[in-house]
């Protein structure tokens, strides 16, 4: 028996099969840990802290890819479930403001690209516009703010820390 894959999930895994996704990989910025359509496992690099994780699991809700943004939460790769709000990442004062476990009861960032998040901040499109979901980047525009936020001199390690 054939089993038909929608076309979200078709999108979703040719971008991860794309180069700009590959390049992250082979760079180590990050890596597919698993998917379980319509959910995909992601984990991204930190920086090296105190006490702190090499890397962040997120779990992203890809319904509706690439038209629809997705949205993510950090995840625990070893107990599938959502991470322990002591081992999010925070810093100094932007990683915080982003990684906001009382947000939406963790399961999403508040970032403008994020599904959930950019419902009711519509003043969002004009203050962030270089932060919004980008349908032609797809997973890509997510990635690379996650990266750039744990990878940044305001990023301390992890919450719990």
């Amino acid at each position: 028996m054939v089993t038909v894959k929608p076309p979200d999930q078709l999108l979703l895994e040719q971008d991860l099969a794309a180069a700009e996704f590959r390049c992250g990989e082979l760079e180590g910025r990050w890596h597919h840990v698993l998917t379980a359509w319509p959910n995909v496992v992601i984990s991204v690099s930190a920086a090296q802290r105190q006490n702190g994780p090499s890397e962040y699991a997120f779990r992203f809700d890809c319904t509706g890819y690439r038209e629809a943004a997705v949205t993510a939460q950090p995840w625990n790769v070893e107990t599938n479930s959502p991470l322990a709000q002591t081992d999010w990442p925070t810093g100094k004062s932007i990683v915080p403001s982003i990684f906001r476990p009382a947000w939406k009861d963790g399961r999403c960032l508040y970032l403008p690209c994020d599904r959930m998040s950019i419902q009711g901040h519509d003043n969002w499109r004009n203050v962030h516009p270089e932060r919004l979901w980008n349908p032609a980047r797809g997973i890509i525009c997510y990635l690379e703010q996650i990266y750039d936020l744990i990878n940044s001199n305001d990023y301390t390690g992890p919450i719990g820390a």
